[in-house]
């Protein structure tokens, strides 16, 4: 007999998901958190006037059925993010408002954009996204960077810098540390670029009245002492028998294990006996990326009163991306931005008043002198959690798709394997968590004897 039937290590969407169809379907499950806390990369927070924020993942959008059915049967409540007026570009020293798709480029450079936009969105629907690596010419389109592919097709040198920003602000890496083939995988798993990149619907178009931290907490609160918080687990142990899964103050044993924490987290567990080579070198090939996450709070969202709608996006300065997030009845104004890629390893070392002057000095560029005196900021360095080591999820650099790739979902007798990125859709957002976990229990659920 075993402790339980199923143990799941990480109890943040992915893991929680899992387990709550596991119990749904009668099965005993214990969830090991390393944490004090679940919801993994969600995270609440306040500012000093009370308001809720939140310093991990938050948005969710159309097509994103697992998570908003989770939501909707949770009881919990979305709202739609402010997206009205213009919004604001910088680049080589002009901040230039705008209200169209051109980003607030030149006529030339939009036109360029525009034609590199349309031809990854054509590439990336060719994409095979249960298996990437079987894509026609896979293996030309990783082993080449999207850099590489951009600075091949344009002599356009802001159009570089455009999409030198926009990777960051999808993966906090940039555009040389990931595949080519990486990229348009994930695109068509976010349904087009379009939607990865838009408010009003995309990805970003709705909140959680609350915070995104609540899915998990409710999630967990329900299954009760099956989770187990401040279990940080060391070693996984299997045979034909079964599995015994050693922590931190104590073990279990088990029929099957879900790992269901960041790839590189994944990797640094002990396996007896060891994973196969494919798998272990997947895990050393997907490192995290790196962002520093801001909420900044104002007495009012003053921006809005100039036409603005606070989004902003800036070639020359650290603090590039930044949006409105305030809150619904407009109590407060509230900035949400990032320190992402290049610009958060940068800033990890300092002090947090470093930082906080290297905030406030670039919102006063864009928003001018009456972003100088917030109420309060509140900041998440991502790259420094030790059960985290970075967000917002991992990538694959030029050429390991089609050396590992087939790993990264492939359960390994007993132990099988779920997170954001190891789903086909909405890979690296909270739906694809969502879905993995779901796809683990079913895994396990085949598995198993009636």
């Amino acid at each position: 007999m075993f402790d339980v039937d199923v143990v799941v290590v990480g109890a943040g969407l992915a893991g929680l998901s899992a387990a709550r169809k596991l119990v749904a379907e009668g099965r005993s499950v214990a969830v090991l958190e390393a944490r004090d806390r679940v919801a993994g990369r969600n995270m609440g927070g306040f500012l000093s006037n009370g308001e809720p924020v939140e310093l991990g993942g938050q948005w969710v959008g159309p097509t994103q059925d697992a998570v908003l059915g989770l939501i909707e049967e949770l009881g919990l409540e979305t709202f739609t993010s402010f997206d009205e007026g213009e919004s604001l570009t910088a680049y080589d020293g002009k901040v230039v408002r705008y209200a169209d798709k051109s980003y607030g480029l030149p006529p030339e450079t939009a036109a360029e954009v525009n034609r590199l936009w349309e031809e990854l969105e054509a590439m990336a629907s060719t994409v095979v996204l249960g298996e990437p690596w079987e894509t026609a010419g896979a293996g030309d389109l990783d082993r080449q960077t999207l850099d590489s592919w951009v600075v091949e097709n344009t002599s356009d040198a802001l159009a570089h810098r455009f999409f030198r920003l926009l990777v960051p602000s999808l993966f906090s890496a940039e555009s040389p540390e990931l595949s080519l083939l990486h990229f348009l995988f994930y695109v068509k798993s976010g349904t087009s670029l379009e939607s990865l990149m838009t408010t009003t619907g995309g990805a970003q178009e709705s909140r959680i009245v609350g915070g995104t931290h609540l899915i998990s907490e409710r999630m967990a609160e329900a299954l009760g002492e099956s989770v187990r918080l401040n279990a940080v687990v060391r070693t996984i142990r299997q045979d034909e028998s079964g599995v015994v899964v050693e922590y931190e103050g104590g073990s279990l044993t088990t029929g099957h294990v879900i790992v269901a924490i960041p790839q590189t987290l994944a990797g640094r567990l002990r396996y007896d006996p060891p994973l196969p080579a494919l798998r272990d070198g997947l895990t050393q090939q997907m490192p995290a990326g790196a962002v520093i996450k801001f909420q900044v709070g104002y007495d009012t969202p003053f921006w809005r009163e100039e036409g603005l709608s606070g989004t902003v996006w800036s070639f020359d300065d650290p603090f590039n991306v930044v949006l409105d997030n305030s809150p619904r009845d407009g109590s407060c104004g509230v900035l949400v931005g990032f320190l992402e890629g290049h610009h958060a390893r940068t800033a990890s070392p300092l002090g947090e008043a470093e930082r906080r002057a290297l905030v406030v000095a670039d919102l006063v560029k864009y928003f001018g002198p009456k972003a100088a005196k917030p109420f309060d900021i509140v900041e998440q360095d991502w790259t420094a959690e030790e059960f985290t080591r970075g967000c917002y999820g991992g990538r694959l650099g030029a050429g390991a798709w089609t050396q590992y790739g087939k790993a990264l979902a492939a359960p390994v007798g007993r132990i099988h394997w779920a997170g954001a990125e190891t789903s086909s859709v909405w890979n690296g957002y909270m739906d694809g968590a969502v879905r993995s976990g779901l796809r683990a229990a079913d895994e396990i659920l085949l598995a198993m004897p009636n």
